[in-house]
């Protein structure tokens, strides 16, 4: 006999069978409703009763309790609360409704009367208490006739419930045994189905089911360890094994693409953890070497796939000259014009190679293997174009898994960054320097002594100089401030074109200049500031088509170790000064030991 006849078969029987089966339980069900029924009426009538019981009660102490403290609040909770009961007639028709038997409602018919006695009393000693009397009012509630009431029909509402429990109980029975008798019958019913059904099907479920769950389990269990390798086997029949199948290949390439996307959020929040960290180190930057440690610390993790480099502008040559640089580029010259970069030129983000063919930047070092796959990013910020950030990669390699967003973030940091410590240099500048000489202010002086005394070994020698203009008061008087600011202008380039450093000659105040001269012992540096005095001697000045006269100056000359230590420098050449201009100014004076002395002395 054929498979499928045999199968045929087994499915006719077995729907038969579990026909039959089905209406033996529907019979059992009956039964068990039958029985439930039985409960949910005791339930009813139960819960009917003892509400009669706990309302009488209520009712009666809150009567007990007017008639005590005569309190028209207790009065008002017990007409509330006499309203809120059901009439006893309401309460006979529910309990009828509920299916209690006339031997049982003659019972409580009993307990009713009893309880509608009860209520006249209340309403009698109500009655007397309103009219004062709380002896009578007491001895109505409390009497032992009262307490036998309630007692009668608490034992009435027993007795009730005692014969519905005993009726009950016989119902509950009867349908037990009706809902065991159908219930077996059942069970033997679907225990030939099930055994019928197990041993035609043994084969079909064998060849069709347990082989490919077996598979399809073990393929579960991996993607279910997050193993994605796995391959799910493809069973091309139209059915649950097939669909499920199907679905584990669905489960799998979705696992597959969560894995990747949740690497490349990782990937992401790295970066912009780098980018925030980065962030904050460039804002505390104090040079631009330390933006230089920064940029060479952080871009390599950022953009790790890639070499590079951090391109400055030298606005004096008007190109980008290489600052730093990361994982040795090649490909780009350390220094070009301007204008041999596209970036540059548009003011954003230039790629010459990838997935949209653009322009090569003049810069790049192009070889035989065509376009270099790099990117170029401009440095801009409030004051202009500050840099250039320059990224090249290897052939093959992921330019287009860097994100444009993160490498124009980058550069705006970086380019902030670069904004901020010019402005603060340029800032420190003015803040150091003399607007009308353009000679370094008093600050600066402070800041240059304490670099030298820090510095300077032990027995070096440095010598200081402090120059002032003989009558000065005499050009602002006869000619105008116009014509003294030009002299201390005249005055202040002489004296910056005598010294091999313009950190070494200052603006002291007014019309006095100070210079340092490190290294000079005494004798030098008074040859050399005499020198100095000659040359401003010899300049001749006009102003507005005027000439202005000679200009003559005095200057003290001091030098330590020689005259005095390093701190008392400055007074020991202005003592020297006016020692100068006591002796006929136009002339150099050196701070005399014995003055020095004696002073360290005092």
């Amino acid at each position: 006999m054929r498979l499928s006849t045999i199968t045929n078969w087994a499915y006719g029987a077995t729907v038969a069978l579990t026909l039959a089966s089905g209406a033996t339980m529907l019979m059992a069900s009956t039964a068990q409703k039958q029985e439930r029924d039985a409960v949910q009426q005791r339930y009813e009538l139960d819960h009917a009763t003892s509400l009669v019981a706990e309302d009488i009660g209520v009712l009666s102490g809150l009567a007990r309790q007017y008639a005590i403290s005569g309190s028209l609040a207790d009065l008002t909770a017990y007409r509330h609360e006499l309203k809120e009961l059901m009439k006893v007639e309401d309460r006979a028709r529910h309990i009828r409704d509920a299916g209690a038997s006339s031997a049982e409602l003659y019972d409580l018919q009993q307990v009713f009367r009893q309880a509608d006695a009860l209520l006249d009393e209340q309403d009698a000693a109500i009655k007397v208490r309103g009219q004062g009397d709380r002896g009578q009012a007491i001895a109505i509630l409390f009497s032992p006739e009262y307490e036998r009431e309630l007692e009668r029909i608490q034992a009435g509402v027993v007795r009730f419930q005692s014969r519905i429990d005993q009726r009950t109980e016989m119902a509950m029975q009867e349908a037990v045994r009706t809902s065991r008798l159908w219930r077996t019958t059942s069970e033997v019913m679907l225990g030939i189905t099930g055994l019928l059904f197990l041993c035609v099907l043994y084969f079909i479920f064998r060849r069709r089911v347990l082989h490919p769950v077996v598979k399809l389990s073990d393929v579960v269990t991996r993607l279910a360890a997050q193993d994605y390798a796995v391959e799910p086997p493809v069973y091309d029949q139209i059915d649950e094994i097939g669909d499920m199948a199907q679905a584990l290949r669905i489960f799998r390439e979705n696992g597959i693409e969560r894995q990747r996307l949740e690497q490349e959020r990782d990937a992401d929040r790295s970066v912009r953890d780098l980018l925030s960290r980065m962030t904050q180190r460039m804002q505390n930057c104090d040079t631009i070497d330390d933006l230089r440690g920064i940029v060479e610390r952080f871009i390599p993790s950022i953009v790790p796939s890639a070499a590079g480099s951090l391109f400055l502008l030298d606005c004096e040559r008007d190109a980008m000259v290489e600052f730093c640089s990361w994982s040795e580029p090649q490909q780009s010259r350390s220094s070009f014009p301007v204008s041999a970069c596209w970036a540059l030129r548009r003011g954003g983000l230039h790629k010459a190679a990838g997935n949209v063919i653009d322009v090569p930047c003049d810069h790049l070092e192009l070889t035989g293997k065509g376009v270099a796959d790099t990117i170029c990013l401009p440095l801009v910020a409030r004051r202009g174009t500050l840099g250039l950030l320059y990224f090249e990669f290897a052939v093959g390699g992921a330019s287009a898994t860097v994100s444009d967003v993160y490498l124009n973030i980058l550069a705006e940091n970086v380019g902030l960054a670069l904004d901020n410590l010019r402005l603060r240099d340029a800032l420190q500048d003015m803040a150091m320097a003399d607007p009308l000489t353009s000679l370094s202010n008093r600050r600066k002086l402070e800041v240059a002594l304490e670099s030298h005394v820090a510095e300077a070994r032990p027995d070096l020698s440095i010598s200081c100089a402090m120059i002032d203009i003989d009558h000065f008061k005499r050009f602002n008087d006869e000619y105008g401030h116009d014509a003294g600011d030009a002299v201390l202008r005249a005055v202040g380039k002489a004296l910056k074109d005598a010294v091999r450093s313009d950190d070494h000659v200052f603006r002291y105040g007014g019309e006095e200049f100070l210079l340092l001269m490190p290294g000079l012992g005494p004798e030098e540096a008074a040859r050399r500031v005499e020198g100095i005095r000659a040359s401003i001697a010899a300049l001749r000045l006009r102003h507005a088509d005027r000439i202005l006269g000679e200009v003559h100056v005095s200057a003290g000359v001091a030098c330590a170790p020689a005259h005095c230590d390093r701190d008392g420098l400055v007074h020991a050449a202005d003592a020297a000064l006016y020692e100068a201009k006591r002796n006929g100014r136009n002339r150099v004076a050196i701070a005399p030991l014995k003055e020095l002395e004696g002073r360290a002395a005092g």
